[in-house]
């Protein structure tokens, strides 16, 4: 497996993190975990406004699911392009631009007087994310080279994102029933002007590859429309069903879109070894390395397990107990906000471990709270799921803090931005399949406690997966540092 390196500054390399001052080490991880907290916050926080932007625009149910949807569908469509440009031209440049593209965004969603012109501010948000959240993992590696200080900036990243995802429907709440939808929107603005001057002050700007090879456009435009056309295929399916000609068109262009991505790219990649002015979007030699597949493969198996029961819990409270929207966010804070505790136990261990043991704990700890929903009903008290909700979040938000931290790692020299956007992709996938399929087990005739039942122990099984994959990358890992040397 390819040793990992920090990126090549273009100026001489800073002192180690220790050693600087306290204000210069903290500022890079506050400017890029404040562009991944706008990445996280717009997830949830934009849900509790659809009622409000029904009756102000006349928005209707399809309308409603694209403002939503269409976000997360673009995000996952250009991740890839998003990392190989961060490879290609710098990553603090592509950073930058994905916090311009999701401010000027998200200023036409809060001046939109439309829903033609919201849908598109919401594509367009979408695609700033996917160039600022591969860039920034990129720009952390960088300016963090150190690996167990890396480990707490990671920790402190993915905290920051986990309590962005957890806070949205109290922000969204509160920001939409006193200043009205648009604020939602609006409290974008100064985040990312705060995380702009920051990144032009204190983040390293890394240098541009010397010997950038062309583009891959036929391999760009295949991944964009695999991703997107499997994104859709995955939203539909939950409310169309997954026989609706819609869903299975959607599915079958983006299988056939990926496959000949697939292709594409290791003809790309044999033609680069051999001198080729091309470089594939995402090199196939890549998978090659079993700690990088494997840890991208749990990627995706946690997303699939959490968020696909994140999605049934949020109907249970809601549907099956009755809970209002405000009360079903708090019932669910015991989850979502797991990071706070999370991110601490992590960079503890991490900083002397490395990432692979809690990694495993993590899904170990999780699996088994997914068992913990077989005591769900119909009228379950809530201090019962009270460990569900606990051990699920702590053992989702450890898993993945680790593996982000392994797959940065992982990454080749000069390919963090790639390799942190296929592990972002493998995610949202994941979380995409979850949704669907669990959504199809509750809507099943069996009635949606059985549902969630079935869902419980899928998840189970997920992370069961996934810690057997994190086992056998662990070992990989091991093996190359003793060959190599390293700690």
């Amino acid at each position: 497996m390819t040793s990992v390196h920090p990126v090549a500054p273009a100026a001489p390399a800073p002192a180690p993190a220790r050693s600087r001052p306290a204000r210069a080490a903290r500022a890079p991880l506050v400017a890029l975990s404040l562009g991944y907290f706008l990445v996280m916050l717009d997830v949830t926080a934009v849900n509790v406004a659809l009622p409000d932007l029904h009756r102000a625009l006349g928005a209707g149910p399809s309308v409603l699911q694209w403002i939503v949807d269409g976000y997360s569908t673009v995000f996952a469509g250009l991740l890839l392009v998003g990392g190989n440009l961060a490879d290609r031209v710098g990553h603090r440049r592509t950073f930058l631009a994905g916090l311009g593209v999701f401010a000027l965004a998200s200023l036409v969603c809060g001046c939109a007087g439309g829903t033609g012109v919201l849908v598109a501010g919401r594509l367009a948000q979408g695609a700033g994310a996917a160039l600022l959240v591969p860039a920034s993992l990129a720009l952390l590696q960088a300016a963090y080279p150190d690996r167990a200080v890396r480990a707490r900036a990671v920790a402190v990243w993915g905290a920051v994102a986990a309590t962005a995802f957890g806070a949205g429907p109290v922000v969204g709440g509160l920001l939409v029933s006193g200043f009205g939808w648009r604020s939602v929107f609006w409290l974008n603005l100064p985040v990312a002007v705060l995380a702009v001057v920051l990144t032009l002050r204190y983040v390293p700007g890394g240098a541009r590859p010397a010997a950038a090879r062309g583009a891959d456009p036929l391999g760009q435009v295949l991944g964009v429309v695999g991703l997107v056309a499997l994104a859709c295929g995955l939203n539909e399916a939950g409310t169309r069903g997954w026989t609706s000609p819609l869903v299975l068109g959607a599915f079958g262009v983006g299988v056939l879109a990926l496959v000949a991505f697939v292709a594409v790219e290791r003809a790309v990649e044999a033609g680069s070894a051999a001198g080729g002015a091309r470089a594939p979007l995402l090199p196939p030699s890549l998978f090659g390395a079993r700690a990088f597949s494997a840890t991208a493969a749990v990627g995706l198996l946690i997303s699939l397990g959490y968020y696909g029961m994140l999605f049934l819990t949020t109907l249970y409270f809601q549907q099956e107990r009755g809970f209002s929207a405000s009360a079903t966010g708090l019932a669910l804070l015991p989850s979502v906000c797991m990071g706070l505790v999370a991110a601490p136990l992590f960079s503890r261990i991490a900083a002397r471990r490395g990432p692979y043991l809690p990694m495993v704990c993590g899904l170990v700890v999780g699996g088994v709270g997914f068992l913990g929903w077989l005591l769900a009903g119909p009228a379950t008290s809530y201090p019962f799921l009270l460990f569900a909700l606990i051990a699920t979040g702590l053992g989702q938000t450890t898993t993945a803090l680790a593996a982000t931290a392994a797959i940065i790692d992982a990454a080749p020299a000069g390919g963090t931005g790639i390799a942190t956007a296929a592990f972002q992709v493998s995610r949202q996938i994941g979380s995409a399949v979850g949704v669907a399929l669990f959504g199809t087990f509750a809507a099943a005739e069996g009635g949606f406690t059985a549902g969630l039942h079935v869902s419980a122990v899928a998840a189970a099984v997920a992370f069961g997966a996934g810690a057997v994959l994190a086992v056998v990358a662990r070992r990989t890992s091991r093996e190359r540092c003793a060959r190599t040397g390293e700690d």
